[in-house]
């Protein structure tokens, strides 16, 4: 595997909250409970999934990214399907569904308490997405290389080699299978252009479409047809150009396609590209904290929710980080 960041660089760690407790709920069997009998599996797995990050990438700041609104009103009004599925019904087993299950909403609040007592800073954005978080405090670091760790593949445009090295950890098949993005391997898995290939892979999602968000795509043209697409025109801008010149060598399938979808194209493009200039709030300093910022209430919390193997790993993970 590729190093996660440039070698002597600590960098900064985004998690994409509900992305990984979700991941850490159905990954883990609800028969974990808390001493009264409350489910407390996806408190344990994102404990569990934080501490083997911080290990695994040695941050020197790290925050954990929340969706404070998962249905921004802009992407709705400019694509009503957006994420539309979701509202309707959650699919059981599926991490992507929204809707969350009623056994996982109190362990949020679990969560977001050990984070607090921990001293770990969480961040939102008021009427965005998590995505949007991320976006953002990737796109304005100028001090460290940033890792993003998520199972949502539209967070791959964020990955950048300048003006500030951005990795992304994808973890849509669980952390074992994790695989890290710059944008060489963009470029390499989907067939963008390297020189582009953040915006080029949100500009892929924009033509294939994306079931997971409900966005349609153009309608006859699927992944393959996308690469082709972008790889030959370098962005959908160029594409759109050569539908309306009749004397570019486009297919007349392919132009008639593009064509019947301008208005699509013209709506969803804000929608698949996230936010990078958001107003970001953080809960306290990104920086790691050797020790917990409240360690009797980290204690208590250990006790209460009978998670106490999990918070150990938590609790030596801050302190080993300040060794590196």
């Amino acid at each position: 595997m590729m190093a996660m960041t440039a070698p002597g660089k600590s960098p900064l760690l985004l998690l994409d909250g509900a992305s990984l407790w979700f991941r850490a709920y159905y990954a883990l069997p609800e028969s974990i409970t808390a001493p009264d009998g409350r489910p407390v599996n996806a408190v344990r797995g994102f404990i569990d999934m934080m501490a083997a990050l911080m290990a695994r990438t040695e941050p020197s700041r790290l925050a954990v990214c929340l969706d404070l609104n998962w249905r921004p009103q802009f992407r709705v009004d400019a694509v009503p399907s957006y994420k539309a599925h979701r509202v309707a019904e959650a699919v059981p087993g599926d991490a992507e569904s929204e809707e969350v299950p009623e056994t996982l909403t109190p362990q949020v609040d679990m969560i977001m308490d050990v984070l607090a007592a921990a001293g770990i800073a969480t961040a939102g954005a008021d009427g965005l997405e998590a995505d949007d978080v991320l976006g953002t405090l990737a796109a304005r670091e100028r001090q460290d290389p940033v890792v993003v760790v998520s199972g949502d593949r539209d967070l791959l445009q964020v990955a950048a080699d300048e003006p500030n090295e951005v990795r992304v950890l994808y973890v849509g098949r669980g952390l074992a299978k994790a695989e890290l993005f710059g944008p060489a391997e963009v470029a390499e898995k989907y067939g963008v252009p390297l020189h582009r290939a953040g915006d080029a892979y949100a500009e892929l999602a924009l033509l294939r479409g994306d079931a997971s968000d409900g966005l349609p795509g153009v309608k006859g043209v699927g992944e393959k047809t996308a690469s082709t697409l972008m790889l030959r025109f370098g962005s959908v801008a160029a594409l759109r150009e050569a539908v309306l010149d009749p004397k570019s060598d486009l297919a007349q399938g392919i132009r008639a396609k593009l064509a019947a979808a301008s208005d699509y194209l013209d709506a969803a493009l804000p929608v698949v590209r996230v936010v990078t200039d958001a107003d970001v709030h953080l809960s306290r300093s990104d920086i790691i904290p050797s020790t917990p910022a409240d360690e009797a209430r980290l204690s208590e919390l250990a006790s209460e929710l009978g998670i106490a193997n999990a918070v150990d790993r938590l609790v030596t993970a801050l302190s080993t980080h300040c060794a590196h």
